[in-house]
């Protein structure tokens, strides 16, 4: 027998004693064929249970659930499992900038391993290689600082996750308990109730009047009745009427059912395995900092290359010494085009990007999609409660005489009562309002609660019910119907598609009415009076056709309708109804069987339309996203008709617009898919698939795509997108592992924040981009042009042979990592610019250094060499600008000196450049002193060149001398040329955009 596959003829024989052995292995089978191959749904409830071993009437003992809980594991999704603490720590050198600088260290290790072989007896030389010992140092600070950071993010994350453990009732040892949720297995009998969430998957036992509302599975928001009748063919999970599912809720009634899948073994666990088929993709900016580091790689190895064979050709290597001389000139340029603080920066301005974020309720699970939040051009979002409120409304009362419109949203009973144009609502249409709403609200299980804060309202029951009790207060229906009490119920069914009570009204010496409500065209096959002007009369067919007309009218405007009607019994007696049939002793056996008699003859009193009604807030952040490029596009599986009223009422799509359907992408292919997907914007009665087609299909045409979500159902799609938003308070388990961003508040304008603040990072990550880059290039070219012109400047002693680099490498770390960092940090919170929102979201195929920055790094590099070389020539003999006070000093003293100028004019030429930095165009006086940080860091930076030069052991660590004062004023006006040069470069610049 298929090891997955239930015996046919053990689901009709007793249960036996078995071994323990082979119980454990039939449980296990039983489970994975009510999963596979059997369909619980079309297998009768008591043989479910038997195949199960277990009594529906006393449900599990407690020893025999634990063994379960050990055999089939707690009912939980499997998640990821966890990357360890020393990988995560070793993801953080996985970068091409790093590989590069620890190219640099082997060479100045090998460098200082040759000079301590070939040293001569007695000579003096490094006792350890300290270049390559402050590199490795360097690289360890930076990933201790990226590895902090991430963690500080996940652990935002997993607080959020980490609320109360749910817990749920089942029957155990003869007796309702309530457990914690994990600790359900295969075989519990779940006790559902209102208000409950379905902790697993389960086939009904008994339903009482039992809705479920299931939109975090299917995206139906209209919760859908259960009954545990074994269905005759296999239905669409929607369908599944004596089925219950993980993660969904229970609207109203009761009922039991037996747990057939728990943990992944439930259709939110297969939905969850779809998500291994997708992977994680590098974010835009991680693609380009990866692409700027091949370059700064490649063009180090080339120059580097270029200058060696040029020195091997011209002057050739006569020693071990050249062949020292040369590695380490090799080491200088690695280390001179390297930014090595760049990645600590970078991690540290996202960490305060992600933490100011965290304070507006986004939590960012990973620093880098920050940025791509920021980059977003489509924003694609579910409906149900991410731009609607998930709070059913009732909007319009149509009545006989009229048609009125209530004001207020959701649940909170505000609001008033107000004619459709605008006029004064006349007394004979109000009074039909209020028996219209009084009806509904008498015929009716919901229930409307205060919660447990001021001013917000927590309901019990369905949602559609719950309107009606809201609507009813609004206009204090019931107030003027608090004197009927409920005496009998005929219940609503799927099938009937009605409800009816009757109650007793206390003021009129207990007489019955019947109040019902139901499908308008359903009700009104019941209905042969109306209730006009406030009196009754006999229906007319012109009536009946007004009131279907209404219903069509109100369906096209995306409502869902619910007529009203009541039947005055003039009794007070249930048994003196005329058609009840009662026993011999003159009894009722059951009401509820009698419809026919009750609900004949009833007298229509109106319609209401109810729609779900869009978050107010919302409105103004899908405006504020079109303002700055971006595409809101709802995707639902909710009625086309629902969605492209909604998507109207917020803006995202004209008031005529119209939705593409789930089916129609189907018949669609990829040409004309990506056609479809560039012009439309809201999509109805869509499945998964649907979700991620389109998000594919917006992703192949250039789009960064962000896709909101809380449901089950929207899973994939949020881990195929760009960077996927989960809601916090709504959103399931499965939806917040799949996404990049968690929103606490559920709130959709917190993403449109979010982006404002993405794109705020992104403006800032370039600035310090710019000033890094274009620091880094001018010491590359000082090191470059201080080679090649070495003897026209003076820095090659002409009595000597080999290399002489015009700057040593510890003087460049010290200026990458010390005096560079503070700077390029305080630029990273620099304040955002009002056009932020205003400008069009930058494509995927942009570079985030673009030509126009490379041609400002290049530029500026050029200048800062040139200054650089230009101060430590006018300290050298034999140069072009010698300074001739210098001649008395050997070549030695004064290429310290002369070392000692070029590291302090290096120094404050990139602080007056990461002035400059700030804007492309605008020059560095507008603003200059608007960020406090920025000019910290430069004291700072002054503050350790100053410590460097003047501290006795640091100028043995750096090879640097004191400076004269006259040398400060060179040193200064030499690097201020720099933001000269800058502001030059501007003016040209500004004036060509003009043209």
């Amino acid at each position: 027998m298929d090891d997955r596959i239930i015996d046919p003829s053990a689901l009709s024989r007793e249960p036996h004693v078995e071994p323990e052995d082979a119980k454990e292995t039939q449980e296990v089978k039983a489970q994975q064929a009510l999963l596979n191959d059997v369909d619980p749904s079309l297998t009768d409830a008591d043989q479910v249970a038997q195949a199960l071993n277990v009594d529906p009437r006393t449900g599990l003992s407690s020893d025999e659930a634990k063994r379960r809980l050990d055999k089939f594991g707690p009912n939980e999704l499997a998640s990821a499992p966890p990357v360890p603490k020393w990988k995560k720590f070793l993801q953080q050198f996985q970068d091409p900038l790093v590989y590069l600088l620890l190219a640099a260290t082997a060479i100045s290790l090998v460098a200082w391993i040759i000079e301590k072989v070939n040293a001569a007896p007695g000579a003096e030389g490094e006792a350890l290689p300290f270049d390559s010992i402050v590199i490795v140092l360097i690289l360890i600070v930076n990933a201790i600082l990226g590895y902090m950071q991430e963690a500080k993010a996940e652990e935002a994350v997993n607080a959020l996750s980490e609320m109360t453990a749910p817990t749920s009732n089942v029957l155990r040892n003869g007796r309702v308990e309530r457990i914690n949720t994990t600790d359900i297995v295969p075989g519990d009998i779940l006790v559902l109730g209102e208000g409950d969430t379905v902790p697993a998957d389960g086939r009904l036992l008994a339903a009482a009047s039992l809705r479920i509302a299931e939109a975090s599975l299917t995206g139906e928001s209209v919760p859908v009745g259960k009954k545990p009748a074994t269905l005759d063919s296999a239905k669409a999970l929607g369908d599944r009427a004596n089925m219950v599912f993980n993660g969904t809720s229970v609207t109203q009634g009761t009922g039991r059912a037996i747990v057939t899948g728990t943990g992944m073994n439930t259709q939110v666990g297969k939905i969850a395995d779809l998500l291994q088929s997708t992977e994680d993709e590098a974010t835009p900016l991680q693609k380009e900092m990866n692409h700027v580091s091949k370059i700064l790689g490649i063009a180090v190895c080339i120059i580097a290359v270029v200058v060696l064979l040029a020195l091997a050709v011209l002057e050739g290597f006569h020693s071990v010494h050249d062949v020292i001389d040369s590695l380490l000139l090799a080491v200088s340029l690695a280390v001179a085009a390297v930014p090595e603080g760049l990645a600590a920066i970078l991690t540290v301005v996202l960490a305060l990007g992600v933490q100011r974020m965290a304070a507006h309720h986004a939590i960012v699970k990973k620093l880098h999609s920050v940025e791509t939040l920021g980059s977003a051009s489509v924003i694609c979002s579910d409906k149900t409660g991410t731009l609607t409120r998930n709070e059913m409304t009732v909007e319009r009362v149509v009545v006989p005489s009229g048609e009125v419109e209530l004001t207020g949203t959701g649940y909170a009973p505000e609001g008033d009562m107000v004619s459709i144009d605008g006029s004064a609502v006349p007394e004979n249409v109000a009074n039909e309002v209020l028996a219209t709403l009084g009806a509904g609200t008498l015929a009716n299980d919901g229930e409307l609660r205060a919660g447990e804060k001021p001013g917000t309202w927590e309901i019990v029951g369905d949602p559609t019910e719950v309107s009606l009790v809201v609507a009813a207060r609004k206009t204090h229906a019931d107030k003027k119907f608090a004197h009927f009490d409920r005496v009998a119920e005929i219940p609503f069914t799927s099938e009937r598609k009605r409800m009816s009570v009757i109650a007793r009204n206390a003021t009129d010496a207990g007489k019955l009415t019947v109040f019902a409500k139901g499908a308008p065209d359903v009700l009104l096959s019941y209905c042969d009076r109306i209730y006009v002007n406030g009196a009754i009369r006999k229906l007319t067919e012109g009536d009946r056709q007004d009131i279907l007309d209404t219903v069509e009218r109100l369906s096209r405007e995306a409502y869902r309708t619910l007529g009203e009607a009541f039947r005055p019994l003039e009794t007070d007696s249930l048994a003196q109804i005329p058609g009840i049939r009662t026993n011999s002793a003159g009894e009722i056996s059951d009401i509820s069987e009698q419809a026919e008699a009750i609900e004949a003859h009833l007298v229509w009193c109106g319609m209401v339309g109810i729609i779900d009604p869009p978050r107010t807030e919302v409105r103004d952040a899908v405006a504020e996203a079109h303002r700055a490029g971006i595409r809101t596009v709802m995707i639902t599986g909710d009625h086309p008709l629902t969605a492209a009223r909604i998507a109207s009422d917020l803006g995202i799509i004209a008031k005529d617009g119209k939705a593409l359907t789930g089916d129609e992408l189907d018949a669609m292919d990829e040409a004309q898919l990506d056609k479809a997907t560039s012009e439309v914007s809201v999509y109805a009665r869509v499945a998964p698939e649907h979700k991620l087609k389109i998000v594919e299909s917006l992703q192949r045409q250039g789009n960064i795509a962000a896709m909101t979500g809380d449901g089950v159902n929207d899973a994939p799609a949020v881990k195929s997108a760009d960077i996927g938003v989960a809601m916090g308070i709504t959103g399931t388990e499965v939806t917040k592992q799949s996404a990049k961003m968690i929103l606490a508040d559920d709130n959709f304008s917190t993403i449109v924040a979010a982006v404002r603040e993405g794109r705020g990072i992104f403006d800032n990550i370039r600035k310090f981009l710019r000033y890094l880059l274009s620091s880094n290039v001018g010491e590359v070219f000082t090191v470059f042009f201080g080679v090649v012109f070495a003897g026209w400047l003076g820095i090659k002693n002409p009595e000597s042979v080999g290399v002489t680099v015009p700057l040593l490498a510890t003087q460049l770390l010290w200026i990458n990592l010390l005096t560079d960092a503070a700077p390029a940090l305080a630029m990273g919170v620099d304040p955002m610019t009002e056009d932020v929102m205003n400008r069009k979201p930058r494509k995927l195929t942009d570079r985030v250094i673009d030509g126009a920055m490379w041609g400002d790094i290049v530029y500026i590099g050029i200048i800062m060499a040139a200054v650089t070389l230009i101060g430590m020539d006018m300290h050298l003999t034999g140069g072009l600008f010698t300074d001739r006070s210098v001649a008395a000093m050997g070549h030695d003293a004064q290429m310290v000196e002369a070392r000692t100028m070029g590291f302090t004019i290096l120094v404050f030429a990139q602080l007056f450049n990461a002035i400059a930095s700030r804007s492309h165009l605008q020059s560095a006086f507008v603003g200059l002193f608007s960020n406090k940080w920025l000019w910290g860091a430069i004291g700072l930076s002054i503050v350790l060149q100053l410590l460097v030069i003047y501290v006795p052991f640091l100028n043995t660590a750096f090879g640097t001398t004191p400076l004269p004062p006259m040398a400060w004023l060179e040193c200064i006006g030499l690097a201020f040329f720099v933001l000269v040069a800058s502001e030059i470069r501007k003016i040209f610049l500004r004036m060509r955009a003009k043209k």
